[in-house]
């Protein structure tokens, strides 16, 4: 007996322009292990030169992956009005000053390979953007279309991988978290005897997973998109074999992250239940058509979905894993945790509720309010009172959790924007604020208390004065990010009219601006013990990243009009 489907299976059509910032973060995870395999380890002198050429493989490398991304190879414009002599010239020129700036930084060779390859990844991702995000207008001038020649989103592989504007700006944030925390993990990893190829490829196929999590319309690629990112962390985590809570953060994480993707599942599968689909397009298109009389196991969906997403955001009651493993787990982890892994949670749950969902957005929106208010009063409170630097960045983000959440309720267009807003702009401020306790923590990763803080200023003060800007920015105080950030989620929340919840934002950032106070007043007030007293060195790969980090939070604090525009531009958009 021949069985036959009643329906053929369509081969979903493959773009792969679009897929370019994934499949560069993958290919690089692969690379990597391909050329270790072989190599174990070579010669200093051999090593030291492969490092240096490195920097111009990627220069190269972001041009020609621009190029095939993008319209046009970047810069030609720039090659036809200076002549293509000139141009060459200038181009021999970029890569012999990248190679003295590789050498400069006396950067590992597998740490290099990744921020290149974090780098190419951005560069598509910017690409993406430039050339298919925008069309120009009969005036000459740009004019906003979204993605595609049609005007729609690209949908990169059949509808269960889209490429929007809200995709490609967290997607770019995610490539520049892996560049900052590759930097980070450099000396860190050779400061602690574990250097090694590992952390360097899991990072990239942690990120991209994230990458393609943001983009995922279908809820089984979203899934599949989750466990590539979390698996990978979860062993990140606990990859500092030498201490004993680095160990014991892996498995706590492991194990409740198992436990929130179980809920995860459980949501799918009443979803799928309800609507009969798993593909975000057609469940929305379902819901216009067709009202549910009986929704219960549709709202136990979304019940499911929100403990699922709320375990991964680190949003109270589902945040109990947060500390522990903040602390335990190796810092530049935890700085790519607190960001890419973050942004990458609120850019899906936001791609499920608010575009797949947004009919029924009264029976969510409460769920939301009431954990938005939890986070924001449990994270800035429990914050105050602990004595441990890296327990209190960890009980802030989650209060900083809690304020994305205020823009996930007002499910508005301007609730969506200061969403991508926000978290572009913690991404930077918690990268720069780990980055400087990695540094401080010493050998054994240990000195993160606020005793180990104390006399920082006189012993650092660049890095004080960082540490304090970073901190000035999770505050809110103006002139930086952090202000612009919350100003924008505040604002979306009264637009929607959810006044008292605006309050309690305000109210838990003025208990947070008492927590970031301590720090402050322990690094320039405190008196260090005599042991602790000597000057603290930088190595030239953390005072980069450090200092991007910096860059970007008090530059675009000081003139946020490029990334507001930009935030406002994320168009959030189902490829149908």
């Amino acid at each position: 007996m021949q069985f036959q489907l009643s329906d053929p299976v369509d081969t979903p059509e493959i773009i792969w322009a679009g897929l370019a910032p994934v499949l560069a973060l993958a290919a690089g995870a692969v690379l990597l292990i391909m050329f270790r395999s072989i190599v174990k380890r070579m010669p200093d002198d051999l090593n030291a030169t492969a490092t240096a050429a490195l920097g111009p493989v990627t220069v190269l490398g972001m041009w020609v992956v621009g190029g095939l991304v993008g319209n046009d190879v970047p810069l030609a414009g720039l090659r036809d009005d200076i002549g293509e002599p000139l141009f060459y010239v200038a181009l021999f020129a970029v890569l012999v000053l990248s190679t003295a700036f590789v050498r400069s930084l006396e950067i590992g060779f597998d740490a290099a390979f990744t921020v290149g390859v974090g780098l190419i990844s951005f560069v598509a991702t910017v690409e993406l953007w430039t050339d298919s995000f925008r069309f120009v207008g009969p005036s000459g001038d740009d004019v906003l279309l979204g993605i595609g020649p049609q005007g729609g989103p690209i949908a990169a592989f059949g509808t269960q991988y889209g490429v929007d504007g809200f995709a490609l700006v967290f997607g770019g944030v995610i490539a520049l978290a892996v560049a900052l925390t590759a930097l980070l993990l450099d000396n860190y990893l050779r400061r602690e005897g574990i250097d090694g190829v590992e952390m360097y490829v899991l990072l990239m196929l942690s990120a991209a997973g994230g990458v393609l999590m943001v983009g995922a319309n279908d809820l089984i690629v979203l899934f599949l998109a989750l466990e590539t990112l979390s698996i990978a962390v979860y062993v990140m985590a606990a990859m500092h074999s030498r201490r004993a809570e680095s160990l014991e953060a892996g498995l706590k994480y492991f194990v409740l992250g198992a436990f929130s993707s179980a809920f995860l599942l459980y949501g799918i599968a009443m979803v799928y239940g309800a609507t009969g689909s798993l593909n975000l397009v057609e469940i929305r298109d379902y819901l216009d058509q067709v009202v549910i009389a009986d929704n219960a196991m549709l709202l136990a969906g979304f019940a499911f979905l929100l403990v699922g997403f709320g375990f991964k955001v680190a949003a109270v009651p589902f945040h109990s894993w947060t500390p522990d493993v903040y602390q335990g787990a190796p810092t530049p982890v935890v700085a790519f945790m607190a960001s890419a892994v973050k942004a990458a949670g609120f850019a899906a749950l936001l791609r499920v509720f608010y575009l797949t969902f947004l009919d029924y957005r009264a029976d969510w929106q409460p769920a939301i309010y009431a954990l938005a208010v939890a986070t924001l009063l449990v994270g800035a409170i429990l914050a105050v009172v602990q004595r441990d630097a890296k327990r209190m960045l960890a009980y802030s983000s989650i209060s900083h959790a809690g304020f994305i959440l205020v823009g996930v309720q007002a499910a508005t267009d301007r609730g969506v924007a200061a969403v991508v807003f926000y978290a572009a702009a913690y991404t930077f401020m918690v990268v720069g604020s780990f980055g400087v306790l990695s540094i401080v923590s010493g050998r054994g990763d240990r000195g993160t208390s606020l005793d180990d803080l104390d006399g920082l200023g006189g012993r650092n003060p660049m890095l004080a004065f960082a540490l304090t800007l970073f901190l000035f920015a999770q505050a809110g105080v103006p002139l930086t990010t952090g202000f612009v950030a919350k100003f924008e989620i505040i604002g979306a929340a009264v637009d929607a009219r959810s006044f008292w919840l605006a309050v309690v934002a305000m109210i838990s950032a003025v208990i947070s601006a008492f927590l970031y106070l301590r720090i402050v007043l322990s690094m320039y007030l405190g008196t260090a013990d005599d042991d602790a007293k000597e000057p603290i060195s930088v190595h030239p790969t953390a005072a980069l990243a450090v200092g991007v980090a910096l860059a970007l939070t008090i530059g675009f604090g000081l003139v946020p009009g490029p990334i507001d525009q930009l935030a406002n531009e994320a168009i959030l958009a189902l490829a149908g």
